[in-house]
């Protein structure tokens, strides 16, 4: 069985050749996407089992799913199939400044159909972590239901669940039901990891310490938050009930390419610590370099390091520190 079991929408990703408007856009190249996806690559890639929990159409675009989760050496056993709904895609621009334009075709996609019946299927046993993200929930009820059904079933085999809220207002119904169930399904899980704008949101806390207090409050062990430009922090309840808290600093950005895809390769490090037992310093600088390092590639998956590779970018950025 696999370490981590992960859940979400694979999307086909069409970046744009040439800069302006996605609409006068004529050539595209394809990609790799989805939150799930991005992170179950950058834990395949440092070494660690990951089982993907997903449903793609019977369509082009979901053989090209399973073809790279194969590829990336990512379980393909949970991911099902269905003739009656397509698989999801989007088109991202080319921009210098800000973050690209984006436009999503995931309505009524074969993801969102997501039962519990589906997560019936998924075997447990052996396990360590279950990571989920707050995309699926608010892809439809029953993906919702499918995501409670995934925690659930995690704690009868006592995993440890991590949480990334991903917040995507455009899926859901309005403001107001993003934030009560992702702050439902947030404080059902072990490990809380936001980024600083995600907590403001969901907190209406500024101060990290603050955002972190509100889930520690209501029973979450650890709360790790993505500060981006400030690097990372987290809290967690220790044992004996007390808190201890640590920070680590960011990575220089040499070469800004793209933002988008940062912060799943932050989750990435962090679970990937988290699977080999790293301290709370290694695991926030090791989720740090990853997001450096995928910021300077195109793709939102495609700059995700190899364990040599990642090991290479640290020495090198201590070393530069150092001088």
């Amino acid at each position: 069985m696999s370490e981590l079991i992960t859940a979400g929408e694979p999307l086909i990703l069409f970046i744009a050749d040439e800069k302006g408007p996605l609409s006068s856009v004529r050539h595209y190249t394809r990609y790799m996407a989805g939150a799930e996806v991005n992170v179950s690559v950058g834990v395949s890639r440092l070494g660690h089992s990951v089982s993907f929990l997903t449903q793609i159409g019977e369509d082009p675009f979901g053989v090209y799913v399973k073809n790279f989760l194969n590829k990336e050496s990512i379980g393909t056993q949970y991911v099902f199939s269905t003739p009656k709904y397509p698989t999801g895609f989007m088109l991202k621009g080319l921009s210098d400044i800000g973050d690209p334009e984006t436009f999503y075709f995931r309505k009524g996609s074969a993801a969102s159909k997501l039962t519990r019946a589906y997560v019936d299927q998924v075997d447990f046993s052996g396990a360590k972590i279950l990571h989920l993200g707050g995309i699926l929930a608010g892809l439809s009820e029953s993906s919702y239901e499918a995501t409670l059904a995934l925690i659930e079933k995690a704690r009868e085999y006592g995993l440890t669940i991590t949480f990334d809220p991903n917040l995507r207002p455009v899926i859901w119904d309005s403001e107001e039901q993003m934030i009560k169930r992702t702050n439902e399904i947030a404080c059902l899980c072990d490990v809380v990891i936001p980024n600083a704008k995600e907590g403001r949101i969901l907190t209406g806390e500024n101060e990290k310490e603050k955002v972190a207090a509100f889930y520690l409050s209501k029973g979450v062990h650890q709360v790790i938050i993505n500060l981006v430009e400030e690097g990372s922090y987290t809290k967690k309840r220790t044992a004996d009930g007390s808190f201890s808290e640590t920070a680590a600093p960011k990575y220089e950005v040499k070469n800004l390419i793209d933002r988008v895809g940062a912060g799943d390769g932050f989750v990435s490090g962090i679970l990937s610590g988290m699977l080999e037992n790293l301290d709370d310093q290694a695991t926030l600088m090791r989720g740090n370099a990853i997001c450096s390092i995928q910021m300077q590639s195109l793709g939102d998956n495609d700059g995700l390091p190899t364990r040599e590779e990642l090991d290479a970018f640290m020495k090198s950025a201590v070393l530069e520190a150092a001088k």
